[in-house]
């Protein structure tokens, strides 16, 4: 499978559409075995973007374990900002640097290509002392770049603050918010823009979902919305809304998690059709325009 490559902003990379998230791995407990099923058969098919953050559970353990050896291969993306297993509070300069370190080991790894701000509260992403702590572990080689996953207003004070070289940012059908916020400012910038829950968590496919579940908002603003294409076969509309977020003007790639092998194949699939064509991306567009209420804010 020849997974198509997208410049990266400005950091001079190429990413591969289809990234891989790995905060369900982390959380599900899945085995290494099955991790190792699913990583190498992704990098082996041409992705080479893998997204984790030091609060997913076993996540970066995992990916550690399962391909620390092919670290010349792939992007790898992962956050900091929460304690997790750490003894402390998050958005302390102590623990951020703990927190840098021990994903740097968790990984078996020396650097990553970007460590990112992990939705940070407004005051963190304004403390100075925090953002040197960052800036630092660049410059001693613990990461190449720096970034921000964020949203809303939130995420345009990151962008406006002119230090970040990337942006991790919600984007989908369900969630287009940031399209008209944020994004523009993004590019103008120059950063490399990455989309998260770019499926909108496929909450329309999931009758059981309750309201605790992660997915519960996209659920509600789907049932509002209610796409023609939801009503197709599940997988098609999944492709839709994958490539929905793919056809955003700036997206460089896309992050989607997994626990099944058979999964990744079919997203990569969706993704190998290109972009929607421009009447459905505008008629999504549309919609949304006509339904979307004030408080549809961008969800973390």
């Amino acid at each position: 499978m020849n997974m198509e490559r997208r410049a990266f902003g400005k950091t001079g990379l190429n990413v591969s559409a289809l990234g891989f998230g790995g905060s369900e791995i982390g959380y599900q407990g899945v085995p290494l075995r099955v991790v190792e099923r699913i990583l190498g058969g992704a990098l082996d098919a041409g992705l080479n973007v893998i997204d984790t953050a030091e609060c997913y559970g076993a996540g970066e353990e995992l990916i550690g374990k399962a391909i620390s050896k092919r670290r010349d291969e792939f992007v790898l993306l992962t956050k900091c900002g929460h304690a997790g297993s750490l003894l402390g509070r998050d958005w302390t300069p102590k623990t951020l640097e703990r927190s840098i370190d021990r994903s740097l080991k968790r990984l078996r790894i020396d650097h990553v290509d970007l460590m990112q701000f992990h939705s940070p509260p407004p005051e963190a992403l304004h403390d100075a002392v925090l953002l040197e702590v960052l800036t630092r572990a660049r410059d001693a080689g613990k990461t190449r770049f720096i970034g921000c996953s964020s949203d809303g207003v939130t995420a345009l004070a990151a962008v406006e603050m002119k230090i970040f070289d990337t942006l991790e940012i919600s984007v989908s059908i369900a969630d287009q918010e940031a399209i008209d916020l944020v994004i523009p400012a993004a590019r103008k910038q120059g950063m490399g823009i990455i989309a998260k829950r770019p499926i909108a968590n496929a909450a329309w496919l999931n009758d059981g979902m309750s309201r605790s579940d992660y997915g519960w908002p996209y659920r509600q603003r789907l049932q509002h919305l209610d796409y023609d294409f939801m009503h197709s076969d599940p997988d098609e509309a999944v492709g839709v809304a994958l490539r929905f977020t793919l056809s955003v003007p700036g997206v460089a790639t896309a992050i989607v998690g997994t626990t099944r092998p058979e999964r990744w194949h079919q997203n990569a699939a969706h993704v190998a059709r290109g972009p929607l064509p421009r009447d459905q991306y505008e008629a999504v567009r549309a919609r949304w325009r006509a339904v979307a209420r004030p408080d549809w804010t961008g969800e973390r």
